[in-house]
């Protein structure tokens, strides 16, 4: 023993292991930052941690090696083998630590901390179609034709079928099917192509295993613009039986259904679709507006078109929801409800026609309570339907139902789970509760599937300030050229009362429909900060020219909507001086709000309206609202008591005993840094 200790000595193996221990954990820790900072996978540190022991054992017999020679240094070939060997390991760190874990991240159903579910069997994508016809411009032909028989499929509820806004977002044949697969959670997928020529049309199609790769079905079919009618039910069925699904008779029927066999209404209805499909993406009203006409000539060629019908509903009742996109809207009202009418008449039981009832009952009657009840009758026949899953969970936000209302949104994101609206949707109502972990968590999904989701990153923002009133994090997250994301920060400078910056940056916004609308416009936008600055004598004229534009809205708005109006109206008669106008708009605003059972618009205009109280001198109204609006679900989405430190809205009456008692209510949120001038008497003698 003691001669192997003295060999031990000599070859200085001690020292060595020390050394070399030393340097590893120094290394070790450096990786561990690095992988904190730039989100690697736990992969990464696996690997490190590998290279780390095998790079021990060699170090271990070069120690032993050399010493048996009365060496104690390494030869340059030598160093230069293990340079190598530093080289690749380096290289393989860095490149796991640098792929990015998509697959894995989209195909959770919640946030990341939650399992990723098992994979069904009967689970399928349909990929965008590739377009083989020499005339380019068929495109709407053959988006159409995917899109067709992807509704079909979705009305089979023993499939799970991933929706047309997560799939269009890959290229036709992709090469790793695998990672889409493993991406969209699904088992299998369909691949196609179209090729139109004249009246010609060929659509081939190939169902594929995702985990062996193996074709377990294709098929060709060759036909006529005037017979192709139906090839979408024939494809979804033959999809049905190679999954080996049971097909009820109601769903059979459904497959075999054809909603016109009329050519020219049918080439009609898919140019539609293919504006709408546009708008459901990009929320440009005017793809809703260049549908509309092409649905109306779907509809002449075929009155009985059941289908063109519905969807031309549905696209009316959101454009009223829009703003009408510069249309008349008591017009689009009345289209909307009348095209409703008709698709009850030629298809009752249509998913597509229960759908056009209850969207506009929501858009337009904004009865959320009718709403459900159609979507709900949909999500009942076709449970896979993420249209309806969403819209259900719309309604029930609305009703003040939201943990039903995330739990429908989770059950569209498995069947969506690229769609980054979807993900901000679930942000959104989580933060509507005041869940701001599981809000912030669903940004960053949605950021990470769309890093231009501008609203994801708006939201996010909201999201910090309203939890902890920490601005400078909630600004350094907004530092990119978009118009969007100038808003929101102009709102959060206005908090730490840096009004000239936050006007320089407002007028540098170009005064678009999208940018601003009629319901917040511009000008508006300008007066505010103005007076907020003390510039009354600019902010004036400003409210005079607006006031007359805004009051014509009056006769257009309905309901929630309404009272917006009425607000911006009160907004303009106080900042004139014109106290009782403005005192009657605020309180016909409130009386809208009071007879609403909207859950999200509501305890959001009821701030509105105390802040508007507050102007107006009348803070024995303000308080009772702001702390009804404080202590209303939902209210979260618009604020939080976090604000009442930080808003120069109360800035007024922030010395009144009755605001101070409601600063105590919400003592635990009262955030670390308080502007200023925002500081109560009670707040500067404590900083004091």
């Amino acid at each position: 023993m003691t001669e192997f200790l003295a060999r031990l000595k000599q070859r200085k193996l001690v020292q060595w292991a020390l050394a070399y221990l030393a340097g590893a954990w120094a290394l070790l820790q450096v990786l561990e930052m690095a992988s904190g900072s730039y989100g690697w996978p736990a992969l990464v540190m696996r690997l490190a941690f590998g290279l780390a022991v095998l790079g021990f054992i060699v170090m271990l017999v070069l120690a032993w090696y050399h010493g048996e020679r009365g060496m104690q240094k390494v030869s340059g070939t030598e160093l230069l083998l293990i340079a190598l060997v530093l080289a690749v390991g380096g290289v393989l760190v860095w490149r796991s630590g640098t792929q990015t874990p998509a697959a894995d991240e989209s195909t959770a159903v919640a946030p990341a901390e939650s399992p990723v579910p098992a994979v069904p069997a009967k689970s399928i994508a349909v990929l965008p179609f590739e377009n083989l016809s020499a005339d380019k411009e068929n495109e709407y032909f053959v988006a159409g034709m995917q899109d067709l028989i992807l509704t079909k499929l979705a009305g089979i509820g023993d499939l799970k079928v991933i929706s047309r806004t997560s799939t269009q977002q890959y290229v036709s044949r992709p090469e790793n099917l695998k990672a889409i697969g493993r991406q969209l959670g699904v088992a299998k997928i369909l691949e196609g192509s179209v090729q139109k020529s004249g009246n010609q049309v060929l659509v081939n199609v190939q169902l594929i295993d995702v985990g062996s790769d193996n074709h377990l079905w294709a098929e060709s079919y060759e036909r006529t613009l005037d017979n192709i009618f139906g090839v979408e039910g024939e494809v979804a069925d033959k999809i049905a039986s190679a999954l080996h699904t049971t097909l009820s008779p109601a769903q059979g029927a459904l497959l075999a259904a054809v909603p016109t066999t009329d050519k020219a209404a049918y080439d009609a209805f898919l140019r539609a679709e293919f504006h709408a499909g546009n708008f459901a993406t990009s929320y440009d009203t005017g793809n809703m507006k260049a549908a509309i006409p092409l649905y109306r000539e779907a509809i002449a060629e075929d009155p009985r078109f059941g289908l063109a019908w519905a969807r031309l509903s549905t696209l009316e009742s959101g454009l009223v929801w829009f703003g009408g996109g510069g249309l008349d809207l008591d017009q689009l009202r009345q289209e909307a409800e009348a095209d409703a009418e008709e698709a009850v008449k030629l298809a009752p039981e249509a998913a597509a026609t229960q759908l056009a009832l209850g969207n506009f009952a929501y858009f337009v009657r904004n009865d959320y309570a009718a709403g459900l009840t159609a979507f709900d009758a949909v999500v009942a026949s076709k449970p896979n339907d993420t249209d309806a899953l969403a819209a259900r969970a719309y309604a029930l936000r609305r009703l003040g139902r939201f943990d039903e209302a995330i739990a429908s949104l989770e059950k569209a994101f498995v069947l969506d789970p690229r769609n980054s609206r979807l993900a901000y949707t679930l942000g959104e109502t989580c933060m509507m509760v005041e869940r701001s972990p599981q809000a912030e968590e669903w940004f960053r999904r949605a950021l990470a599937i769309d890093p231009r989701n501008s609203n994801a990153k708006n939201q996010n923002a909201h999201t910090i300030v309203h939890d902890s009133g920490d601005i400078p994090r909630a600004l350094a997250g907004l530092d990119e050229n978009d118009d969007d994301l100038k808003l929101t920060r102009i709102t959060l400078l206005t908090y730490q009362r840096r009004y000239a910056e936050a006007l320089a940056l407002l007028e540098g916004i170009v005064d678009t429909p999208g940018n601003f609308g009629f319901r917040n416009p511009k000008a508006l936008w300008q007066a505010d900060i103005l007076r907020l600055m003390g510039d009354t004598a600019r902010a004036r004229s400003v409210y005079e020219r607006e006031l007359p534009q805004i009051r014509k809205r009056l006769g257009v708005e309905r309901g929630i909507r309404l009272a917006e109006i009425w607000q911006n109206v009160a907004d303009c008669e106080l900042a004139l001086g014109h106290v009782a106008e403005g005192l009657d708009a605020v309180d016909r605003a409130q009386a809208i709000d009071d007879e609403s059972v909207d859950r999200i618009n509501g305890p959001g205009d009821t701030i509105g309206n105390a802040a508007l109280y507050v102007r107006a001198g009348r803070s024995d109204l303000a308080m009772p609202l702001l702390a009804k609006a404080l202590n209303t679900p939902g209210i979260g989405f618009y604020y939080s008591p976090v604000l009442l430190w930080i808003d120069p809205a109360w800035d007024a009456i922030r010395d009144d005993p009755r605001f101070q008692a409601l600063l105590r209510k919400y003592e635990d949120r009262k955030p670390a840094i308080i502007p200023p001038a925002a500081a109560s008497a009670a707040d500067r003698n404590t900083h004091a």
